[in-house]
């Protein structure tokens, strides 16, 4: 497993690298929210593949002097784009996974792998009926990188 200092050299758009440094990995960060619109498609070859449609969500700022502002999810299922890029040479896999701080707050997403170099890096975000408050450039992953 790639050391935080090693993994961020594979990294584009990183906030702040002393506090998304973790044991093993990176914490990725919330750029921007889209609530689907409509359905994707699936079909067993990849020809008549199509993602769902978004449309992007705007943050809202609890006090107009703040510098950040709150996305407010209600329960269902939303895409994530992080901050962060990632290029990986060959033979270097990342796995990501939701924070633990993420599933207590009420939202989660599955975890996966990727390869290679993945710009725009997303999930599906899903959220529980209780809804969730996401931060403009919160921490909601972990990144972590291992040779095969």
């Amino acid at each position: 497993m790639l050391t935080a200092d090693a993994l961020a050299q594979h990294l584009d758009g990183l906030v702040h690298l002393d506090t998304q440094r973790a044991p093993g990995g990176i914490d990725l960060t919330v750029d921007a929210v889209y609530r689907t619109t409509g359905h994707g498609q699936l079909d067993f070859g990849g020809g008549e593949y199509a993602a769902a449609s978004r449309e992007a969500l705007t943050p809202v700022p609890d006090n107009p002097e703040d510098d950040y502002a709150w996305w407010t999810l209600e329960q269902g299922a939303y895409i994530v784009r992080y901050n962060e890029s990632l290029t990986l040479p060959e033979g270097q896999q990342a796995r990501i996974t939701p924070l633990e701080r993420t599933l207590l707050a009420g939202a989660h997403h599955g975890a996966f792998r990727i390869e290679g170099h993945r710009d725009p890096l997303e999930t599906l975000l899903v959220v529980s009926r209780m809804g969730v408050r996401l931060k403009e450039n919160c921490r909601l992953s972990r990144l972590t990188v291992t040779e095969h």
